[in-house]
């Protein structure tokens, strides 16, 4: 592929869908700044170079996996980062204490409080609506390792937003084990 038919790609994807990979980001990062700049890493990532044999008509799927991708990487990396930091900084000791939370969490308030592989299993099942063998497929996870993390993840939610419901009904009920023989009904 050209590099002129690279630079048209990225420019028809940017343009037409674009904003559904912000959304995408932004669910998994808890922010619009964050969003944005994974979007625009996995931009730079997949098309920052022509490669021979890309499919453009899978630009879309490439990119989305690639932010899934640094999403997960990225955290892994400020978590080490945390574990050091206080090597090479000092604390602030004159730091105002926060304010108190507001009574109703909202939904990204709600996500943040998850593991990232959990938020990235709950974005994947419920915002993209994908079954439980896709996401497994997506994170590269066994079946009974997504229902796990979204059962935790479900407990975690229904804790802080009320009682939720699964769109489809590979999800256990809250209550039983992910693995068990019951189904939604």
């Amino acid at each position: 592929m050209s590099r002129g038919a690279v630079d048209d790609l990225l420019a028809d994807v940017a343009r037409t869908r674009g904003p559904a990979l912000l959304a995408y980001a932004c669910m998994l990062t808890g922010d619009r700044a964050s969003g944005q700049d994974l979007v625009q890493d996995a931009f730079l990532k997949v098309f920052g170079r022509v490669r021979l044999g890309f499919a453009p008509d899978l630009a879309e799927a490439y990119l989305r996996r690639t932010i899934l991708t640094l999403y997960i990487d990225g955290f892994r990396r400020r978590r080490h980062w945390q574990s050091v930091q206080h090597l090479f900084a000092a604390r602030d000791t004159d730091a105002v204490p926060e304010t108190p939370v507001a009574e109703r969490m909202d939904l990204h308030a709600a996500l943040a409080t998850l593991s990232p592989r959990q938020r990235a299993v709950v974005v994947l099942r419920f915002y993209e609506d994908l079954t439980v063998a896709e996401v497994a497929e997506q994170l590269e996870l066994s079946p009974g390792t997504v229902k796990r993390y979204l059962h935790d993840a479900t407990q975690v939610l229904e804790a802080r937003l009320g009682p939720l419901t699964a769109p489809h009904d590979d999800v256990a009920p809250v209550g039983t084990h992910p693995t068990s023989t019951a189904r939604r009904g």
